[in-house]
């Protein structure tokens, strides 16, 4: 079905059956994505007495039971709750609307000598220069090089991630973006001794606090274990971040991309 809508002043035009999915699908029997080695994904059939959820196994139906960590096995969404001690959960902050959304990619280089690689702030300021002021509710960063090889990537000590660094932060911060979407892992440091300084950058929190002091919670959103693939350009889009609805700071995500054409 062909969808009209208005950016700032001008009208597009969109698909609302053709999009671009920008998630990492989970595979409980397959290849996973993992972040600090927490233990993959699993999937096994209930069971209790002489219920059994599984045909295969004489069970009238398949009903298992999952047990997963959102923020460390794929694609997620993550709201302030997930640094403050308040009960802030990602299904009431994470608006129902598609949202202006501008994909960038950029290379990640080394920061130093060591292993740690960073999004450098000179190349991402530029390119948020050169971006339509209208498409900036949120930004997806693809980081390059850009493989496949990040549906299944463990990154941990032997192969650390790229982040975005403090000044970096602000630049996104000074442009407005209320929801930011990175093929990486975190967009802090790894193995930060938990200070995650972007993350509280982002979320107006002061640098070490666990506490909204009574402020009102931040709407901005996080999105990391994104993919998206080289055949989709840089530009201009329209984004719908799905979640499923589960009253926690985080839940899994399904970015959605859809093209758009100015009429």
């Amino acid at each position: 079905m062909k969808c009209n809508t208005r950016v700032g002043g001008r009208w597009f035009e969109y698909e609302s059956t053709r999009f671009q999915d920008v998630s990492i699908p989970l595979d409980f029997k397959g290849p996973q994505v993992n972040f600090f080695n927490v233990d993959h994904a699993s999937a096994s059939p209930y069971k209790s007495g002489e219920v059994i959820g599984n045909t295969a196994e004489g069970g009238s139906c398949n009903f298992d039971t999952i047990t997963f960590i959102p923020h460390c096995c794929g694609t997620h969404t993550e709201c302030v709750g997930h640094i403050v001690n308040d009960d802030v959960y990602i299904n009431s902050i994470l608006p129902d609307t598609l949202v202006p959304a501008s994909l960038v990619s950029i290379e990640t280089i080394k920061k130093n000598r060591g292993s740690d690689k960073i999004i450098p702030k000179d190349e991402l300021e530029s390119k948020l220069l050169s971006l339509d002021n209208d498409f900036k509710s949120a930004l997806v960063i693809r980081t390059l090089p850009n493989s496949e090889k990040k549906l299944s990537a463990k990154y941990d000590v032997d192969n650390l991630p790229a982040y975005l660094e403090k000044d970096a932060m602000a630049l996104i911060i000074e442009h407005g973006f209320d929801h930011l979407l990175v093929d990486l892992p975190s967009i802090d440091r790894a193995y930060d001794e938990g200070r995650l300084e972007c993350h509280r950058l982002f979320w107006g929190l002061p640098q070490g606090s666990h506490d909204l002091d009574g402020i009102e919670p931040s709407h901005r959103t996080i999105t990391e274990l994104s993919f998206v693939p080289n055949d989709i350009k840089d530009g201009n889009y329209l984004l719908q971040l799905q979640i499923t609805n589960f009253i926690r700071d985080a839940a899994p995500s399904r970015p959605l991309l859809f093209s758009i054409v100015e009429k």
